[in-house]
């Protein structure tokens, strides 16, 4: 839904930044501003600042910034309007309600009681587990080797002896039949009726990413068949579009997720410390979950059963991963069936040590597909070639696929040049690019940079990474160093008013702040950031646009250095405008480029 500016506006100025960070992160006060170890990523000492004047957050080490709603998309990983909605909420601010149709209105207030219905469930199914007729499913927990702070922080429970109990339980609640039928929890017979769909089960809550219980899985003490048996799909409830420990996992600050099979491997990660560990539901791996999961990171490493069951699964999410844009690696288990296992047989300093040596998901497939051939024989070794070579074919990138071939041939020990052959070969067959220019494009890959080494910020000069998604290129540096400076000091317009306009930035986001802060600053203004910043809709450009108001135009500051410092930012910005013309006439070009040689701004 659209929420309109003013509502927005409202929102944002009953909210105190500092509270709402605060109570995400240990903020210390220094000088005017609050500091903290970033919460996006890791940090031994604080770079992470909040400004309660600027109402805006900005961390010099990995840049991230931006307003409060910025601050709960992130940390969140929700949408604008969903953090509008969440701050609406703390701020005492009502929201306007979109118009619903009655067939709308109809299926949300069934949405509405099967969410109800659920935690109502699950709160019966806890109660269960901490009373006297639970005692043997904390039993089986316990020898599971978890702890009691574990089974309540997961919610677990226990569904009772008779199959009939959480039937009647939620009938004294006043639901009806019709929507308890519709609730997945139940098995519905013309000629008996409802019956409990869970009994003498330990019960484990499924929840979506916004901690609302969506569903159970429960599992049976001892023997018996189905082991595992989950709800039945609803209105609220889809088993390949969920993932079990997102909604915990998704807060952790570890760039990867851990994927697991089951529940209890789930939990147990989680409770030696791998918070970030989530497993499918009953289910293959599917493309939905694969969405999910894009949300939250650009990585996956497959902690699945080191079984021939377990390896299959791996090698049918390893390519939908891939398709995904998603980075594969396996962990190994052995000599362990699982993680739960493995962490109870060798600790998890020792778990850890497998994580960080995952091995590539693509190299995982190729030694998996070796496993079906014999190498030591002629023949066998030719067809695991052939094979290989056909598998290469699945990527579609020629760097890539020359990089793991280099990396296939040195680990097998085959000549590259006849497995390069090879591949050109099937790939000649399936209409596939050919690698004939493949060594050329490695080479011309590197490219040519030439960093601005002026007056950069302070961790960009220490070597803060600079990668190809989200740093800034070098007269962009130059762009937002110039704006932070005009937006902190806008009587400085009076000396750029003939030099510098709008139309002087050519980053996207610069010449939107420049068409802000450039008016503002000639009426004498200094422009509000945060408002600024709400004014970009895509996260990423307002992390941008926050790190202009967070640029360190010189470290010392005296009039020299800043008069120094002005001068060149004004000349990098004003000859890339002039290099990024595409009608000018190249005469016209140099022409201009010599004026600014000449270009000298004082500040007497």
């Amino acid at each position: 839904m659209y929420y309109p500016d003013e509502i927005i506006e409202e929102v944002r100025s009953r909210t105190n930044i500092v509270d709402v960070i605060g109570s995400y992160v240990k903020l210390q006060k220094k000088g005017g501003s609050y500091f903290a170890r970033c919460p996006f990523h890791s940090e031994k000492t604080p770079s992470f600042s909040v400004s309660p004047s600027k109402q805006m957050y900005y961390c010099f080490g990995c840049h991230a910034g931006g307003s409060v709603f910025t601050f709960l998309m992130q940390y969140e990983n929700i949408s604008f309007n969903e953090a509008v909605s969440e701050l609406a909420g703390r701020a005492g601010v009502a929201l306007p309600q979109a118009e619903l149709s009655g067939e709308e209105r109809k299926r949300e207030n069934l949405r509405q009681q099967l969410f109800d219905i659920n935690r109502e469930a699950a709160q019966y199914f806890h109660k269960n587990l901490r009373s006297d007729k639970g005692e043997r499913s904390r039993n089986y927990l316990g020898g599971r080797a978890l702890t009691w702070e574990t089974c309540v922080n997961w919610g677990l429970g226990y569904a009772g002896n008779y199959n009939n109990e959480l039937y009647r339980h939620l009938k004294d609640k006043g639901y009806s039949d019709e929507v308890l039928g519709k609730s997945g929890l139940f098995v519905v017979n013309e000629k008996s009726g409802f019956r409990d769909k869970f009994w003498n089960r330990v019960m484990f809550p499924i929840m979506d990413v916004n901690n609302k219980v969506i569903a159970f899985g429960g599992r049976i003490m001892g023997q018996g068949e189905p082991k595992y048996l989950n709800s039945n799909e609803t209105d609220i409830f889809n088993k390949r579009r969920n993932l079990y420990g997102l909604n915990y996992a998704k807060k952790s600050r570890v760039p990867y997720l851990i994927l697991c099979e089951g529940y209890m491997d789930v939990i147990s990660m989680h409770q030696a410390g791998f918070t970030n560990a989530v497993a499918s539901l009953g289910t293959a791996f599917t493309s939905e979950q694969c969405t999910l999961i894009k949300r939250y990171s650009q990585e996956v490493r497959l902690a699945y059963d080191s079984d021939l069951a377990g390896r299959s699964a791996a090698l049918r999410a390893i390519p939908i991963l891939r398709k995904s844009g998603i980075r594969a690696r396996v962990i190994n288990m052995q000599p362990c069936k699982d993680p739960d296992e493995f962490i109870k047989q060798f600790g998890k300093d020792e778990f850890q040590s497998r994580i960080d040596n995952a091995q590539n998901g693509f190299m995982f497939e190729l030694d998996q597909l070796c496993t079906r051939y014999d190498m030591s024989d002629p023949e066998g070794k030719s067809a695991f070639e052939i094979a290989a070579a056909k598998k290469m074919l699945e990527l579609s990138e020629p760097l890539e696929r020359e990089n793991y071939m280099t990396a296939f041939c040195e680990r097998y020990g085959i000549d590259i040049s006849n497995f390069r052959r090879t591949v050109n070969h099937y790939g000649a067959a399936l209409g596939t690019v050919d690698y004939a220019a493949v060594q050329g494009a490695v080479s011309e890959d590197a490219g040519e940079a030439q960093e601005f080494r002026g007056y950069l910020p302070e961790s960009r000069e220490k070597g803060a990474g600079r990668n190809s998604s989200n740093a800034a290129s070098d007269a962009a540096v130059a762009e937002r160093l110039l704006l932070g400076y005009i937006a902190e000091n806008p009587g400085i317009m009076e000396k750029l008013d003939s030099i510098i306009s709008p139309d002087d930035f050519t980053d996207p986001v610069c010449r939107k702040t420049a068409e802000i802060v450039i008016p503002e600053a000639r009426a004498g203004r200094k422009p509000l950031a945060v408002r600024l910043v709400n004014s970009f809709e895509d996260l990423e450009e307002q992390k941008e646009a926050a790190e202009i108001f967070n640029s360190t135009f010189v470290a010392d500051p005296t009039q020299k250095n800043i008069e120094t410092a002005l001068n060149d930012v004004v000349r990098r910005v004003k000859q890339n405008k002039i290099s990024s013309s595409k009608d000018m006439p190249l005469d016209e070009m140099i022409r201009r480029k010599k004026e600014l040689q000449s270009l000298r701004i004082s500040l007497d």
